[in-house]
């Protein structure tokens, strides 16, 4: 039954062509330690490339196929790689319909890669944290500049070349407590309409038996770094946030965690799988062919093992992917299971669910006071949109409600 649950639905597998690699080093990143897993890490070889684009074509049971190519920083790895990923696609389709996103930090991105992009369709996800002087604080490079003005760059390329692209940006110390002028930054100064916004939640080890620094997700314990936002903070950003978008932008600015909110409220899957009842079906494939449960855990002990020795669609239905998806619900604490707000966050990514309860039990989300702050918030106008949507009317409707 959890197996029908968890992957009655497409599943998606994030490819790390150059593995943890990347050309920055910003304070929060999660993943460039992540290179100590392999003993000798490289870049994806043409073999584990081809080997990917098969199978991942393959396994899926919708005639739609999307590429997410993700890092450390992707563009580390040249355009001559992608257009081989093309050829591959092209010769495994098979009559499927193909896809291609990328997640880059931008300061790599020329004319050229923005030709190569507009000329192959692919949608672009921009990492940038909102003005120059909050960017540059924490995602510098490797000598430890900023590289505000190397990303502002590569979306000028973008827009030359009119390529299609999303902000994704993450909320820390630095950003939480100006949600408005973060919010209006985005839309007013870049353009940008479609925005995904990514909560810090980082532990550090409190012991030294570990090459990683970073607390696996189901680990409790641990230290949260500085770079880490407060469940409140959390929950006024949010509610700042969604406040600024309703004035005007409902319909025109599309903002990812909005989107997923309004999908629960009318019983439907969330675009985000933090948001989802079920997880496990959208895994992460390493430079080397390792395949992992999740991008949020690529550790040794959520490995499924390696697509040049085992079939992709098995790891990704195997008992072992399936009882991590459904952990996520039956794992859930008594204090969740009885939320009102239960059906509409599920508890959250389970990585963040390290606290306890005021009964002691353990496996509450870190950010749960924050998430239960922004539902209350929202609710009336969650409630309306509901309507209207069941009445075969725009949601956006919401803007005059609430001005009335």
């Amino acid at each position: 039954m959890a197996q029908d649950l968890v992957f009655g639905r497409p599943l998606y597998v994030m490819a790390k062509p150059a593995g943890a690699s990347c050309n920055l080093r910003c304070k929060y990143c999660y993943y460039l330690e992540k290179s100590t897993l392999t003993p000798h890490p490289k870049p994806m070889s043409d073999e584990v490339l081809e080997s990917f684009v098969r199978q991942y074509i393959e396994a899926q049971t919708t005639l739609d196929v999307n590429f997410t190519w993700h890092g450390g920083e992707p563009l580390l790895r040249p355009i001559s790689f992608y257009e081989k990923a093309l050829q591959y696609q092209q010769r495994y389709a098979r009559g499927r319909q193909i896809s291609n996103c990328i997640q880059t930090n931008a300061t790599l991105i020329d004319d050229k890669w923005a030709e190569f992009f507009r000329q192959n369709n692919f949608l672009v996800g921009v990492s940038i944290d909102g003005p120059q002087v909050i960017h540059n604080a924490l995602r510098k490079d490797a000598t430890g500049e900023g590289s505000y003005h190397d990303v502002m760059r590569g979306l000028r390329a973008l827009a030359r070349h009119g390529v299609e692209w999303n902000a994704m940006a993450v909320v820390n110390s630095l950003n939480v407590t100006d949600p408005v002028g973060f919010y209006r930054f985005f839309r007013d100064e870049l353009d940008c309409r479609f925005l995904q916004f990514t909560p810090i939640v980082e532990r550090t080890k409190t012991t030294e038996n570990s090459t990683l620094r970073l607390c696996s997700g189901r680990e409790q314990g641990g230290e949260i770094t500085p770079e880490s936002i407060t469940p409140k903070e959390w929950g006024d950003f949010l509610c700042g946030l969604f406040d600024e978008w309703l004035k005007e932008d409902v319909g025109k600015v599309f903002v990812q965690l909005f989107d997923s909110t309004l999908a629960c409220w009318v019983g439907v899957e969330p675009g985000v799988c933090t948001m989802s009842k079920y997880c496990g079906h959208a895994a992460v494939i390493e430079a080397n062919g390792d395949l992992y449960s999740c991008d949020h855990f690529v550790f040794e002990e959520f490995k499924l093992g390696n697509i040049l020795s085992h079939r992709l669609s098995d790891m990704m239905r195997s008992k072992r992917q399936n009882e991590f998806g459904a952990w996520k619900h039956h794992s859930l604490p008594r204090q969740c299971r009885e939320c009102e707000w239960e059906f509409a966050c599920h508890g959250e990514c389970p990585r963040n669910r390290f606290v306890t309860t005021s009964n002691e039990e353990s496996g509450l989300n870190y950010l749960c006071e924050g998430y239960r702050q922004y539902f209350e918030h929202v609710a009336p106008y969650m409630d309306f949109m509901k309507r209207e949507l069941q009445a075969n009317r725009a949601p956006a409707n919401v803007m005059k409600w609430a001005r009335e």
